[in-house]
């Protein structure tokens, strides 16, 4: 009798610690929304005297980082980007997106409403995702699309289209750590307005290159270092801009960059130079010995 009643005890703690984990969580949801809905109004109005030149500057976009669910400051970035151009459809598509909670599309889905479709090859991941997705408040009811899928440029239009997501969407972030470059240039099937990535900043601006392609490509099992992978910032900034995109900056970390399609936002966020993200004395010292390591292997001009 006395086991029956410690098992009973142990699960009523368990329920009551998961009901009191559920309430902070909502809570602290909601503090965070409230908090990044002023933010919005605070930056439209700085756009708006902008404009009208009552202000002669705006914000960087290392003042506006913030990270509630993003790897680093590229929540807040985002939701700066989006004060100042808005949205049309919420749609976002996230390529090695995890579980979901920690990605570049996680805070636009719990705390803005947005919909999204988050792709990881780590099936474990996804399910998680999908379970955690379910329990929040604020997505319960219309969770996000998470799929396990290993993307490759044969398959990726396919592999977005099938899940309902074509045309315009206002949000595309790629993180593979691999053939990044190759995935992109062969996305077609929808047409981002804002497009977030990651590059191999040990590169910084010398050279356009990438890995070459191989379907199969994983960095952290090759033969090779594992700085070995992805590709530098001037060969996204090349391949974008044939695509009708410019370059308006990167996280202050140096390896995420930020994308706008030409004709939004432009004088708002005008195109900047790449060189500005690798004066920073925490760049400089991510990097240093890194390239030493991979800068004689295969690596392909693009």
């Amino acid at each position: 009798m006395k086991e029956i009643i410690k098992r009973y005890i142990k699960g009523l703690g368990f329920l009551l610690t998961e009901y009191t984990n559920s309430i902070i969580q909502d809570k602290l949801s909601s503090l965070q929304k409230a908090s990044q809905i002023s933010l919005q109004q605070q930056y439209k109005s700085i756009a708006d005297e902008y404009i009208q030149e009552k202000r002669s500057y705006l914000p960087s976009l290392e003042e506006v980082e913030l990270r509630c669910y993003s790897q680093n400051g590229e929540d807040g970035i985002l939701l700066y980007i989006f004060s100042l151009i808005g949205t049309t459809n919420k749609r976002v598509v996230e390529i090695s997106a995890g579980d979901g909670l920690e990605c570049n599309a996680a805070n636009l889905i719990i705390n803005h409403g947005w919909f999204g479709l988050l792709i990881d090859g780590n099936s474990k991941l996804i399910e998680n995702g999908k379970k955690a997705y379910r329990k929040l408040r604020d997505t319960r009811s219309c969770p996000p699309i998470l799929k396990s899928a290993w993307v490759t440029k044969e398959n990726i239009n396919e592999v977005i289209q099938v899940e309902g997501f074509t045309g315009e969407i206002d949000l595309f972030s790629l993180d593979l750590d691999g053939i990044d470059y190759w995935l992109l240039k062969e996305l077609d099937i929808v047409s981002p307005r804002v497009i977030v990535l990651e590059y191999q900043n040990i590169w910084k601006t010398e050279r356009a290159v990438t890995v070459p392609y191989s379907s199969d490509f994983r960095h952290n099992a090759s033969k090779y270092d594992t700085n070995y992978m992805g590709a530098s910032l001037p060969a996204f900034i090349k391949l974008l801009k044939g695509k009708g995109y410019r370059y308006v900056g990167s996280q202050s970390l140096g390896f995420n960059a930020f994308f706008i399609k030409n004709g939004i936002g432009d004088k708002l966020l005008p195109e900047v130079s790449p060189d500005e993200i690798f004066k920073y004395a925490k760049v400089i010292h991510s990097i240093k010995g890194r390239l030493d390591k991979v800068k004689d292997l295969p690596w392909m001009e693009v």
